[in-house]
């Protein structure tokens, strides 16, 4: 193992490359998943990824790690994959995110907003730019509310150029808002709450309109009562009164590539659980 330098341009993100084969090529359908961990070490120390030793998966976005590069357990670097990049937060302890890979890739951070809280990680392989995010959560005021929303536009405005140049643009993550009725168990309560309010709904619907692809959608139709995310308290996940948030969007011209998407609600480690694609890249 050793640890890469860190470009001016990848601030905060450290990249870490273990034992990669030049000449192996990359297998043409790749499992990619996306789950915010809710704090790495403390998920870590329940041996919560411990399901993907010996897995098929090619790629998994970290989301609000909550760890500096050096804090990761050394049992992460174990897991089987080759690559690992983390971008953390400037506040110690507070939101941050990682991408462990089996494929190289060109990673670095945020270039369409001031990412001091380490939401973003961009890679880039082939004609491919896939994003690892974790959106804002906009409920503790109105002043992170329009933090969100400001995020929001900047990078659908940069995700849509990149689609506009002939990219094949993914992007995944805990984006904070359930879409529609469907994708929370109570819609009618949480009219008023960030995370459901009219405009944040209004942003996906013109993530979608934009031409992005809610995977899970194109897959699964109008499925009901599927969460990624249930609140710690009155046994939410026990009953499945829960949220969907976590997703993958992925641009137009790969919605012939994609072969499957999925939600592993039975997977525990944290008040979410990992969402995925498998896709022909």
């Amino acid at each position: 193992m050793r640890r890469a330098k860190t470009p001016s341009a990848m601030k905060r993100t450290q990249t870490i490359r273990q034992n990669i084969r030049k000449d192996e090529p990359r297998k043409a359908n790749l499992k990619l998943i996306s789950w915010n961990i809710n704090g790495l070490r403390a998920a870590e120390s329940k041996g919560a990824f411990e399901w993907l030793k010996g897995s098929d998966v090619d790629f998994v976005g970290l989301q609000e790690i909550k760890s500096k590069p050096e804090q990761i357990p050394a049992s992460v670097y174990n897991l089987g994959f080759s690559q690992i990049d983390v971008n953390s937060a400037t506040r110690a302890g507070y939101s941050g995110v990682a991408s462990l890979a089996k494929f190289e890739n060109v990673a670095k951070k945020c270039e369409f907003f001031d990412d001091d809280e380490g939401r973003i990680l961009e890679h880039r392989f082939d004609d491919v730019v896939l994003f690892n995010i974790y959106f804002p959560n906009g409920q503790q005021s109105e002043e992170r509310l329009a933090y969100k929303m400001d995020f929001y536009a900047k990078f659908l405005a940069y995700a849509k150029a990149l689609a506009r140049s002939g990219l094949g643009v993914i992007f995944c993550g805990d984006v904070n808002t359930a879409h529609r009725e469907i994708d929370l168990a109570h819609p009618k309560a949480n009219e008023k709450t960030s995370g459901f309010l009219p405009i944040e709904r209004a942003w996906i619907d013109e993530v979608i309109a934009s031409g992005f692809v809610d995977t899970y959608r194109a897959v699964h139709g109008d499925k009901k009562d599927v969460y990624s995310w249930w609140s710690y308290r009155m046994r939410a996940r026990e009953r499945n009164v829960g949220w969907r948030i976590d997703y993958f969007f992925i641009s137009a011209n790969l919605r012939p590539r994609l072969k499957d998407a999925f939600v592993l609600s039975e997977i525990a480690g944290s008040d979410h659980c990992p969402v995925g694609i498998e896709i022909d890249l």
